[in-house]
């Protein structure tokens, strides 16, 4: 899922050449394996002219790859993301922690941290089908509806929450807040409680519980959560381990 509008932020930088090669890049949202170059076109606002001879480019520095007459993002993407040192770092200091919660519940673990207004997911540990869920490393979900987000959301400085506010809070299913004062107080719910729930408001049949990973100094790194179907979810196991964990990445001096 890709909340953000294509193009937003970039102002008069959208018509220079990096700026419409980052909105070719940008036009490829969580779900997408392959988007054809008039797909890419559309997405972007850039011409199927300049979308061509752009891709060309992008296709020798690998940011791109063919798949057959469509494009797909490139390995050179996803080695460029993997080398950015906060996030690296994280990952790689919390992955045990991972899969230990995997281990525990045998349900999906899902690491996030706040990128613009969105949740963007470093990492995921899950066993397979039964506990897929609509997300995947380096893929991105709105802040609102997701317990992650609303984790973000609780200890982020107070303006990020003013920003989600002020566009509209699109439903992904029947169950999710659209309503600005329901989300406020879902909020501030968790500044209290240290904690989100979050039923069906992502997928229907899902539920997520999410944590705040903070480092020694109180800084927010990011949140950590757990998600299972409705069906088995047991809400209460879920906030006391990822409670638990979380205290231990504070303890950690691997990522402080």
């Amino acid at each position: 899922m890709h909340s953000r509008p294509y193009g937003e932020g970039l102002g008069e930088g959208a018509n220079s050449v990096l700026g419409k090669a980052r909105l070719i890049l940008e036009a490829f949202q969580m779900d997408d394996a392959n988007l054809s170059l008039s797909e890419l076109s559309r997405r972007s606002g850039v011409s199927k002219a300049s979308v061509h001879r752009l891709a060309q480019e992008l296709l020798e520095w690998g940011m791109l790859e063919r798949s057959g007459t469509d494009y797909r993002l490139g390995m050179r993407a996803f080695e460029l993301g993997s080398r950015v040192p906060r996030f690296r770092v994280l990952r790689d200091a919390v992955r045990p922690f991972m899969e230990s919660l995997h281990f525990a519940t045998k349900e999906a673990v899902h690491l996030g941290v706040l990128d613009g207004l969105e949740v963007l997911y470093l990492e995921k540990v899950a066993g397979g089908p039964q506990s897929a869920k609509p997300t995947r490393i380096a893929g991105r979900m709105p802040l609102y509806p997701t317990a992650t987000g609303k984790v973000l959301l609780a200890f982020s400085p107070p303006t990020v929450l003013e920003q989600v506010l002020a566009r509209p809070l699109d439903r992904l299913t029947p169950s999710t807040v659209a309503l600005p004062g329901v989300l406020t107080e879902q909020v501030r719910k968790v500044v209290r409680c240290g904690h989100a729930i979050e039923l069906e408001e992502v997928a229907i049949g899902y539920c997520s519980v999410a944590v705040p990973l903070f480092g020694t100094s109180g800084l927010l790194l990011g949140a950590l959560s757990i998600t299972a179907p409705t069906f088995r979810a047991d809400t209460g196991k879920f906030v006391s381990l990822l409670t638990g964990v979380s205290r231990k990445v504070t303890a950690s001096r691997q990522i402080n």
